[in-house]
């Protein structure tokens, strides 16, 4: 009978940082993050698979199919498919297209999920936080902004990571279902909305300078009409334009600047912005 193999501590906790720092080390448009998936796990084709060179060489052309994800989130998969491995390893009916559907099916959603709460809030967040340091001339503000950020990375790729190793293939269902990660994500967002809107209250400056003529008397065009309909209209305008023009329109950044300076030029030259 086949001895137990069993994955130490020390051996999980090595592909884990070699994931973390490496995904992207050999990054490629024909397999991307296959190699840094491979590299991450190179040390455990020989302890899974003792004396059988075929077994190691399967091993490793199983994780150099094509994948693709956020890592720190993504790492979930890993942490599964190094479960499965482990599994297989001692006899488990787990074929090559299992694992590899497993990697390939899941990628895209964490990718998704990762991508969202990550580049599209968290960072956002740290950001507003580590600039207010640094605009009152706090040089701390771009360490604490890069302390900041290593640490809760490094915590999220932990968590996912062995929570996927622990859970296994079925641990998915348990993280994806019951609506909890569509709840976190809403409240994600709604707070990273939050954040950007101060932002945007508190850098984009512009207001009108347009008085308009009443007889003997002037109305101001801002302080008693547009501070009176929505206070920081004409700032959230430029915004939401330039968002329009990023994200509808598909423009270049560079396109996106000339268009603003031009109609700032016009806005300013009649007198309505200054």
């Amino acid at each position: 009978m086949k001895d137990k193999v069993s994955l130490s501590k020390k051996d999980i906790l090595s592909a884990f940082w070699k994931w973390t720092f490496f995904s992207h080390a050999n990054y490629n448009y024909e397999r991307l993050q296959a190699s840094g998936v491979l590299f991450s796990m190179s040390h455990l084709p020989k302890k899974l698979y003792p004396g059988d060179e075929k077994a190691q060489k399967a091993f490793m052309q199983r994780h150099m199919q094509f994948y693709n994800t956020e890592p720190h989130f993504g790492g979930i998969i890993n942490g599964m498919v190094l479960s499965m491995e482990e599994a297989r390893a001692n006899g488990a009916d787990i074929p090559d297209d299992a694992i590899n559907s497993v990697k390939t099916g899941l990628m895209g959603p964490f990718a998704g999920i990762g991508d969202t709460l990550w580049q599209g809030t968290l960072q956002p967040i740290l950001l507003a936080v580590g600039i207010s340091i640094a605009a009152a001339g706090n040089m701390l503000g771009a360490a604490v902004f890069g302390i900041t950020e290593a640490i809760i990375m490094l915590m999220i790729a932990y968590i996912m990571y062995m929570r996927g190793y622990k859970t296994g293939k079925d641990g998915v269902q348990a993280i994806l279902g019951g609506g909890k990660m569509k709840q976190l994500m809403a409240a994600a967002s709604i707070m990273g909305a939050t954040v950007l809107g101060s932002l945007t209250a508190s850098y984009v400056k512009a207001q009108s300078t347009m008085n308009i003529p009443l007889g003997q008397a002037q109305l101001s065009l801002q302080t008693d009409i547009l501070d009176k309909l929505f206070k920081g209209m004409i700032p959230l305008g430029i915004t939401l334009l330039t968002l329009y023009l990023l994200k509808d329109r598909q423009l270049k950044a560079t396109t996106v600047m000339v268009i603003l300076v031009i109609i700032g030029v016009i806005l300013g030259v009649t007198g309505i912005v200054g």
